[in-house]
């Protein structure tokens, strides 16, 4: 067996075990990164909208000691390559409906990390979408970038949250055939 074999058998075997006894704490770890994300989206919101602040001061609460986490389009694709990973990581431990909505979180995640990377490759580059002066993805085109973040974030959160709901319930049939105990059973 090669060194690549090997690598990939192991990980095939790691995503195995955490789809199956490990998958609980799995979603469990992969909801509070969400949710702290949820919770710098939402305070950035309110430095704006309630406290007043201008936009560019509106950092969240990490950004606030840490400017830079805000301004970096390494930091923000990072994060949507960390949720695309994780949906398609603990993707297989989902059945029946519940793997339904977890893949139609998949997609529109899919999606949103192409925007970040589009906002990376204007930013290493120089070039900008349609000539503005900072790096645009193109819904933001149509959308102000607080705002529209606001929206993937819940557009991605909630059928996420169906699935992990459908999911977790004892009386859905088709979570019998799930290999976690998600769903724990009497």
């Amino acid at each position: 067996m090669s060194a690549n074999t090997a690598v990939l058998y192991r990980m095939r075997e790691g995503i195995g075990i955490l789809n199956g006894r490990l998958h609980k704490i799995g979603l469990r770890v992969f909801l509070v990164i969400v949710l702290a994300h949820w919770g710098e989206h939402l305070a950035q919101a309110a430095q704006i909208y309630v406290m007043g602040w201008p936009v560019p001061e509106a950092r969240g609460v990490l950004g606030v000691p840490f400017p830079w986490l805000v301004t970096s389009e390494w930091m923000h694709y990072g994060y949507a390559l960390i949720m695309l990973v994780g949906f398609v990581v603990l993707r297989p431990g989902f059945t029946g409906t519940s793997r339904t909505w977890w893949d139609i979180t998949l997609v529109i995640q899919l999606w949103h990390h192409f925007e970040h990377l589009l906002l990376l490759v204007q930013a290493l580059s120089g070039v900008h979408l349609a000539g503005r002066a900072v790096p645009t993805s193109i819904v933001q085109l149509l959308a102000p970038r607080v705002e529209l973040h606001l929206f993937y974030n819940a557009l991605v959160t909630l059928p996420m949250v169906i699935a992990m709901i459908l999911h977790t319930r004892t009386d859905r049939a088709d979570n019998a055939a799930a290999r976690c105990t998600c769903a724990a059973r009497a």
